[in-house]
C-alpha cells in the first residue's frame, strides 16, 4: 500500500493548517513542533508568523536544539537571544531541547552507520511531534526536508556532531557523504521509534535556495514557489518533494538538482526506506484547500 502524501500548491499559513485537518491527522498529548529557527543573516527561512495557525491548533511548544558549528545559534544563551531577534518567542511558547544536559541516548541497533542517537533531553516531555520543515538545498546533505530535520534538526549540539562524524564527534566535518547521509537516516529512525510513529510531517516547497536555513550567507532561491505536502510517512514526503522538482517546468530546477545530485542527496531516503522507516512509492493527493 503507498503511502499518502497531500498537496496544495496555496502557500499561506491558512493552507497548511486546512491541509492538516483534510488529512484528518490527529496529534495527541504534549506536541513538540519542530521547527528551524534560522541563522542570523539568512534570508530564506520560514518566519514564524507563517507557523501559527498550525501550531496554536495543536496547542503545541516549538521546538528547537543548538548547532555545532560556529554561528548565532551553537550555545543556548546566543540562541536564545537570536529566536527572540527572529521573534519565535513572541509568538509561541519555545524551548530548546538540548538547553541543559545530559542528553538523551536512543539507541539504534540496526544502523548502518551510528548504533546511538544523542538528542536534547527536552523531548521527553513530550507525547507526540509535529515536524515543519522548510524544503531547499543543503551544502552537505544535497537537500533538506523531514528525514534532515528528524535526525541533524532534533539532535544535540553534540549530537549533530556524532551524526557527521558517524559516530566520531571529534572529527565531524571530513566524513565521506554517503557515510554521513547513512548516519542521518539512521538517527532519523530513532526518533521514529521514539515516538511510536506519533509524528507529522509538513514540507513548505518555498523560497528554494540551494543553500540551507543554517547557512547566513545562502544564495537566493533559484525556483519559483512550488507548494505544500503533508503525510505520516517521511520517506513518501521527502521523495514527493524530490520528484516535483523534477518535475518542474521552471528553469531554475537545474541549479537545485545540481546541489541535490553532487551531494547524492537520494541517498538519505534510500537509506531510510532500507531501515524500513517509510515508503517511496506514495500517493500524490491534491487537496482543495
Amino acid at each position: 500500500m503507498k503511502s499518502k502524501v497531500y498537496f496544495t500548491k496555496i502557500i499561506t499559513p491558512e493552507a497548511v493548517l486546512a491541509l492538516y485537518k483534510k488529512a484528518h491527522c490527529g496529534l495527541e498529548g504534549k506536541v513538540a513542533v519542530k521547527v528551524h529557527s534560522g541563522e542570523r543573516g539568512n534570508q530564506n527561512y520560514i518566519r514564524p508568523e507563517f507557523w501559527k495557525p498550525m501550531a496554536d491548533f495543536v496547542d503545541g511548544t516549538v521546538v528547537e536544539c543548538n548547532t555545532a558549528y560556529e554561528g548565532a545559534r551553537n550555545t543556548t544563551d546566543r540562541h536564545k537571544k537570536l529566536i527572540e531577534e527572529h521573534g519565535w518567542t513572541r509568538t509561541f511558547d519555545f524551548e530548546i531541547l538540548d538547553a541543559e544536559g545530559p542528553d538523551l541516548v536512543l539507541d539504534i541497533p540496526d544502523g548502518f552507520q551510528i548504533k546511538k542517537n544523542y538528542v536534547g533531553k527536552g523531548i521527553e516531555k513530550y507525547d507526540s511531534m509535529l515536524v515543519l520543515s522548510h524544503f531547499k538545498g543543503h551544502p552537505m546533505g544535497g537537500y533538506g526536508g523531514a528525514l534532515k530535520q528528524l535526525s541533524i534538526g532534533l539532535a544535540s549540539s553534540y549530537g549533530k556532531a556524532y551524526i557527521h562524524g558517524a559516530g566520531n564527534p571529534d572529527d565531524p566535518w571530513s566524513t565521506p557523504g554517503d557515510v554521513f547521509l547513512e548516519s542521518m537516516a539512521d538517527a532519523a529512525g530513532s526518533v521514529i521509534r521514539y515516538f511510536d510513529s506519533k509524528i507529522v510531517y509538513i514540507n513548505v516547497m518555498k523560497n528554494m535556495s540551494v543553500d540551507c536555513d543554517c547557512c547566513d550567507v545562502a544564495e537566493d532561491p533559484c525556483m519559483k514557489d512550488i507548494g505544500i505536502l503533508l503525510s505520516l510517512d517521511p520517506v513518501a514526503i521527502d521523495q514527493a518533494c524530490l520528484d516535483l522538482v523534477y518535475s518542474s517546468k521552471d528553469p531554475g530546477k537545474d541549479h537545485l538538482i545540481e546541489r541535490i545530485e553532487s551531494r547524492h542527496g537520494i541517498h538519505t531516503i534510500e537509506t531510510a526506506a532500507k531501515h524500513g522507516y517509510g515508503k517511496r512509492e506514495y500517493e500524490l493527493v491534491e487537496a482543495d484547500v
